[in-house]
């Protein structure tokens, strides 16, 4: 009979794997919590793997290393952020860069995107390394067009949507096409409803950066506007409360390309329901259903 694990235990196998990997760098002698500087958060991407990879039958070990490797990801994207966006503030304490400096978080970011390759290494011969290379790739090709092409230039819609996309969308579609097992039509599907909710997300992220307060949020705001950075902030008002009904649509989207597979459907469905539509209500006013 299977093993059914909560979410919270699942969440510690995680922070454990993490942990393992990271025990003999320099991350040890920083800190004597590591995992909590890539896996502090609230974790969605992780969510998303253990709501869905177990309805596809994907086995758990599987899903940790999956999970672990795209929270390293993120982990080292945020350090990475703070330092170009200049933020002080994430998750109500000081940002990394803060306290140890530029070049010390550039390098632990980069620490961390290696580490998280390896990490998939290891799991099922390295099935899932050329999806989280790809993807992650897809993450830095994003955040160098829009620093290096579109900053400071006039946005559109259009622009804005595809840097959502790419940015944040690919390590979504990572976490979901990590819970297809080797079913190739569903992992297709799955890739595309990550970007979906991804696109979603950092969508709402953006609403956040030009509307929301740092102390609800516990992270700086207010980089985009004053950076000329190409987001949702910088549209007209028309456009951005477009934005909030358009991230509702690709919610949608994301779940309706899943009903012809019941399981995964409705796997996808409870973690819309328990997790991303109520991160998505805190950013902005998103319809429940």
């Amino acid at each position: 009979m299977a093993i059914v694990t909560s979410m919270d235990e699942n969440l510690r196998d995680v922070r454990a794997l993490i942990g393992r990997y990271i025990e003999r760098t320099v991350l040890q002698k920083l800190t004597d919590d590591p995992a909590s500087l890539v896996a502090s958060g609230k974790m969605l991407r992780s969510r998303l793997i253990f709501n869905v990879g177990p309805a596809a039958g994907v086995p758990h070990t599987t899903l940790v290393h999956a999970a672990a490797a795209v929270e390293m990801v993120h982990g080292a994207s945020l350090l990475h952020d703070d330092v170009i966006d200049g933020g002080y503030l994430r998750r109500g304490a000081p940002t990394f860069w803060v306290e140890r400096g530029i070049p010390g978080a550039i390098l632990i970011g980069d620490m961390l995107l290696f580490k998280a390759v390896e990490v998939m290494c290891d799991a099922e011969n390295g099935r899932l390394v050329p999806l989280l290379v790809k993807l992650t790739g897809e993450v830095c090709d994003a955040e160098s067009e829009q620093e290096l092409l579109l900053r400071g230039k006039a946005p559109s819609w259009d622009n804005v949507v595809n840097i959502a996309r790419r940015k944040t969308g690919a390590l979504f579609a990572f976490a979901a096409g990590a819970c297809a097992g080797a079913n190739t039509a569903l992992k297709s599907t799955l890739v595309e409803s990550g970007y979906a909710v991804g696109t979603a997300y950092q969508l709402a992220d953006d609403i956040l950066d030009a509307n929301g307060t740092e102390d609800v949020s516990g992270k700086s705001l207010g980089s985009d506007e004053a950076r000329g950075k190409t987001a949702v902030g910088a549209l007209s008002v028309r456009e951005q409360v477009g934005a909030v009904s358009y991230i509702d649509t690709l919610c949608r989207q994301a779940e309706g390309a899943l009903l012809g597979y019941p399981a995964i459907h409705e796997a996808w469905r409870c973690f819309m329901d328990a997790d991303m539509r109520p991160a998505l209500r805190k950013h902005v006013a998103v319809p429940a259903k």
